[in-house]
C-alpha cells in the first residue's frame, strides 16, 4: 500500500496597522515582556479570526514576525507570516475573499479585538 500524500503547507502575509498600541523600542527587542505579551494577544486575536474564516479548516498559524513604527506616533505595524495547509477542500488560495472575510470580521479593518485599526492598513498577499 501506498501512504496518501500529505497535503503541503503553504504561506502567505497578513500586514495591518493597530492605531491605539503605541511602537516603543521595547516592541523591537523580541526577549522584551511588552514584545512578548503583545504577541501573544495578537496572534490570539489573529487566531480567532482565521479560525471563523473559509479556510479555518486548514489553518495551520501565524508567526508575527516584527512589530514596525507606524506613520503616527500611537501607530504600530503588524507583519505576519500565516500558514495553511492545502487539500482537495481548498481548491485555490483567494486573498480577495479572504480579505473581504477579515474585513467583515473586523467590522470594516476598525478592530480586532480591544486593538483600533487602520482602515486602510489591511493587507494579505498569497
Amino acid at each position: 500500500t501506498t501512504a496518501a500524500p500529505r497535503p503541503a503547507a503553504r504561506n502567505f502575509t497578513l500586514n495591518f496597522t493597530l492605531t491605539n498600541l503605541r511602537y516603543t523600542a521595547d516592541l523591537s527587542d523580541p526577549r522584551s515582556r511588552r514584545f512578548i505579551s503583545t504577541v501573544k494577544v495578537i496572534n490570539h486575536y489573529i487566531d480567532l479570526l482565521f479560525q471563523r474564516s473559509s479556510i479555518g479548516s486548514v489553518y495551520t498559524g501565524c508567526k508575527l514576525m516584527r512589530f514596525r513604527a507606524g506613520r503616527a506616533r500611537d501607530n504600530t505595524g503588524i507583519d505576519t507570516i500565516c500558514s495553511y495547509q492545502t487539500n482537495g477542500s481548498l481548491a485555490k488560495f483567494n486573498r480577495e475573499k479572504l480579505y473581504h472575510e477579515l474585513s467583515s470580521m473586523t467590522e470594516g479593518v476598525t478592530k480586532l479585538g480591544h486593538y483600533s485599526l487602520d482602515k486602510d492598513s489591511l493587507y494579505v498577499d498569497g
